[in-house]
């Protein structure tokens, strides 16, 4: 009766450190493969950063030529003002040009 009180206890035993290992072989499994899984979602969130951070250097590169773009249409405008505010210079009416024309050359007459 001992004996079979130890065996059965043993059996218990036996089988309880299996299911142990089992549970413990799960959880490390299903640990490696949340990591895969983290793996994948950091690569393809990195890859998306890295696109959106490509197109905020093209942005950034076209804001830089719009901006000298105003710039330069900006200077016409403010040397044509200066001219006239500083310098009194204006169109002369049509009454005050003169047109001068040059003779004609002998390459023009062919």
């Amino acid at each position: 009766m001992k004996t079979e009180a130890v065996e059965n206890k043993t059996e218990n035993l036996r089988l309880k450190k299996i299911i142990v290992y089992f549970i413990l072989l799960a959880l490390v499994f299903s640990s490696a493969m949340m990591v895969v899984f983290q793996v994948f979602e950091y690569r393809h969130d990195y890859r998306q950063l890295s696109g959106f951070m490509r197109d905020r250097d093209d942005l950034n590169a076209e804001w830089g030529r719009l901006l000298i773009e105003q710039q330069t249409f900006g200077a016409t405008a403010q040397i044509g003002t200066r001219a006239v505010t500083q310098l009194r210079m204006y169109s002369p009416p049509a009454a005050q040009t003169v047109v001068i024309s040059l003779p004609a050359t002998t390459q023009d007459k062919k």
